[in-house]
């Protein structure tokens, strides 16, 4: 019994294997659609029973989308499934959850400060006025306002690296924050940020790189991320019971 569960695991993944192969070959982009499941069955010689499960495995990783009724398409090629398994890991595990946001508060602020002088250089008027315009955004709402002003702050970030032209670095950059917006309120002893304090950081940040201050902007990101690392170190060193 071992062995055939192995056996079909086994063809189960060379049939995933085979689609994203023939996605590639076939140099298909997102949103394009996929052969029907016979078709699939055909090409692969797989049967319909492995390849629903194939499909069932890259339509969970977003790497085909199943639109119901109309077909399978190349999905959006998120990283959801990296949101997923990071805010699970974040949620979980009790001794390394801490440790978990403090790293991905150093990968948020690596993409941002490593690439300042090009983020600063290649921000544009309309681009400056818009990361104005979340900050007042913040003030409006308020951090009473929690989703409000949580979607302000993750658009800002957003925008901030969007004139990089980096794909991947946008995705990641945005899905660190929303596995990070996630875990943190479940994190007993983990106080939020104040909310002044986090507004004036971001219009610091928006101040620099309007004026052309490389330094002024690398500068306002670590004190913008200097307060989240002190109080991510003081819950992780608060006695347990100690909220």
């Amino acid at each position: 019994m071992p062995g055939a569960r192995s056996g079909r695991q086994l063809l189960r993944q060379e049939v995933v294997d085979g689609i994203k192969r023939y996605i590639l070959e076939n140099k298909l982009r997102p949103g394009d659609s996929l052969p029907t499941e016979p078709a699939l069955c055909e090409a692969l010689g797989a049967s319909r029973s492995s390849v629903r499960e194939a499909v069932k495995i890259l339509n969970a990783l977003d790497i085909v989308e199943v639109r119901h009724g109309h077909g399978t398409y190349v999905g959006r090629l998120s990283l959801s499934a990296l949101v997923e398994s990071l805010t699970f890991r974040g949620l979980l595990s009790p001794d390394d959850d801490f440790q978990v946001l403090a790293d991905l508060v150093d990968v948020r602020e690596l993409f941002e400060r490593g690439m300042a002088d090009r983020i600063v250089s290649s921000l544009t008027a309309d681009q400056l006025d818009a990361l104005d315009g979340l900050v007042q955004r913040m003030r409006e709402v308020g951090a009473g306002d929690g989703q409000g002003f949580v979607e302000a702050d993750r658009a800002f970030h957003a925008l901030l690296v969007a004139p990089l032209g980096n794909q991947l670095i946008g995705q990641l950059s945005v899905a660190f924050w929303d596995v990070y917006s996630i875990v943190a309120p479940h994190l007993d002893g983990f106080t939020h940020a104040d909310e002044t304090a986090t507004i004036a950081a971001h219009q610091s940040i928006v101040d620099a790189a309007r004026s052309g201050d490389i330094a002024g902007f690398t500068k306002a990101l670590g004190e913008h991320y200097a307060p989240v690392r002190r109080r991510l170190a003081e819950a992780q060193a608060r006695p347990a019971g100690q909220g």
